[in-house]
């Protein structure tokens, strides 16, 4: 479809008329003959010099020629565009942050795989994250691993298959043997300040409790709701363990409820994936489509077409054609 971006402009297009017929027409004086004997000449003609007026006569062709092209300067001003089919494009809603537990009881066998067999705590959960970060399709997902210290090991990013190539990576220990639940809280608040999406939320997955933390996690779960962002924890420790790799329910359950979160507990894979199953429905996808029109500009033709036709009218003008008269002239002698 074809439109104008300044079509008011056509309003324009009498202008020439309005001023060939408002304005006094374009004038300039000089002599009519210059000859060092002009004096002599006169007195020998016997002619009487007076002062006239000589009117150049502009042929219909000139005319048609500026007429077109005063149109077609108009036209490129009024900026012709055509506009092309219109263009969707999703943008994401919705911020989905993971904190994983990287301490060394992640290493504990005690779950199963897909395959049935004997697993440890992290290989169970990287299988189960793995499914749930490929139906996260138009979320924005970042990964914090965490253990003696949290660390952002993929910021936000909507390249799902790296996150997932990541995820896959991870090793128990690489954080350090200990478990800072509150501090990973924190460093994601932190990734979270640059961020725009109208929904954040945070899933964090710890199979202890809280030990070395420089910010308790009830602090940094207030802090997390005043910033608008929800936690859901996910416990896959065993309540009955004791010391470091007991696992800390109260303190899990404290900080999903500050937060508006939920609070799950797996005790293998299957309750596992049912949690992150029902994670995916409570957080559904949340995607912003986001329409445009692409328009080309068209201005550059009328322009071309006034250069050429210019130039043409130009190089006539230098081809003495046969027959070809000079442009007449109208002189009109002054009274005395």
């Amino acid at each position: 479809m074809l439109t104008f971006a300044n079509s008011w402009l056509s309003v324009l297009v009498p202008l020439p008329a309005l001023v060939y017929w408002l304005l006094p027409p374009y004038e300039t004086r000089r002599p009519a003959v210059r000859v060092p004997f002009f004096t002599t000449l006169v007195r020998l003609s016997g002619a009487t010099p007076r002062a006239g007026v000589s009117v150049s006569r502009r042929g219909l062709w000139r005319a048609l020629v500026l007429v077109v092209c005063w149109l077609l300067a108009l036209l490129a001003l009024m900026r012709p565009q055509w506009v092309l089919p219109p263009v969707h494009h999703e943008k994401p809603a919705r911020d989905l942050l993971l904190l994983v537990d990287l301490s060394g009881s992640m290493d504990t066998q005690d779950f199963t795989n897909a395959a049935g067999q004997k697993v440890s705590r992290l290989a169970a959960v990287k299988e189960v994250l793995g499914d749930f970060l490929a139906r996260r399709q138009g979320d924005r997902v970042g990964v914090v691993v965490f253990g003696s210290a949290p660390f952002a090991l993929v910021p936000f990013t909507t390249d799902l298959k790296l996150a997932r190539q990541m995820l896959a990576e991870m090793q128990v220990g690489m954080a350090g043997p200990r478990t800072v639940f509150g501090d990973a809280i924190g460093l994601g608040i932190n990734l979270f300040t640059t961020s725009t999406a109208p929904a954040k939320t945070m899933i964090a997955l710890t199979d202890g409790n809280d030990t070395a933390s420089s910010v308790p996690p009830a602090e940094a779960a207030r802090i997390a709701k005043d910033r608008g962002i929800v936690i859901h924890t996910v416990a896959v420790g065993d309540p009955a363990a004791a010391g470091e790799d007991k696992l800390d329910e109260a303190a899990l359950q404290d900080v999903a409820a500050a937060t508006g979160g939920g609070y799950y507990r797996a005790l293998d894979r299957d309750g596992l994936e049912g949690i992150y199953a029902r994670l995916d429905q409570v957080e559904a996808r949340k995607v912003e489509t986001v329409s445009f029109q692409p328009r080309m500009e068209l201005y550059w033709a009328p322009l071309a077409a006034l250069l050429l036709l210019s130039m043409l009218m130009q190089a006539l003008r230098l081809v003495r054609l046969p027959g070809r008269r000079p442009a007449a002239r109208r002189t009109v002698e002054a009274p005395p």
